[in-house]
């Protein structure tokens, strides 16, 4: 769905720092969400096989793991091509892959539309004031 020019899939969870998960199996997959990718600009460095910093013109931030697990893989083409995150953060563009420790453990994260909304909305009017 969109939200004031943010693409924000509703069937992804939502970490509250704008990385979103998806559930495949017994695994989860994860990247950084469209608001977080816009409001980085040009993603410039991703750094780090396991939980990382990522860099742009604007920003410099920590990837923050959405549940307690065992990172299985990092994206091994955003080393070389951190930008894949600004033209595709939902596709080509993800950072890692998880295994947790609690499959539940996404029952805790921001989903579904109602809720995606409301917090992107608070965090669209937050970010205005910064």
């Amino acid at each position: 769905m969109e939200i004031q020019g943010y693409n924000m899939p509703d069937e992804l969870y939502y970490e509250e720092h704008h990385f979103w998960v998806k559930v495949e199996g017994d695994i989860l997959t994860m990247g950084m969400d469209d608001f977080a990718q816009q409001m980085a600009n040009d993603i410039v460095l991703i750094a780090g096989k396991k939980f990382a910093k990522v860099e742009s013109g604007k920003w410099l931030g920590k990837v923050f793991a959405p549940v307690s697990g065992e990172l299985l893989e990092s994206n091994p083409e955003l080393e070389m091509d951190p930008a894949i995150v600004n033209r595709d953060c939902y596709g080509k563009g993800w950072m890692y892959k998880i295994k947790p420790n609690d499959i539940r453990d996404v029952e805790n994260l921001i989903h579904g539309g109602k809720a995606i909304e409301r917090w992107l909305l608070e965090d669209i009017e937050k970010y205005k004031k910064e």
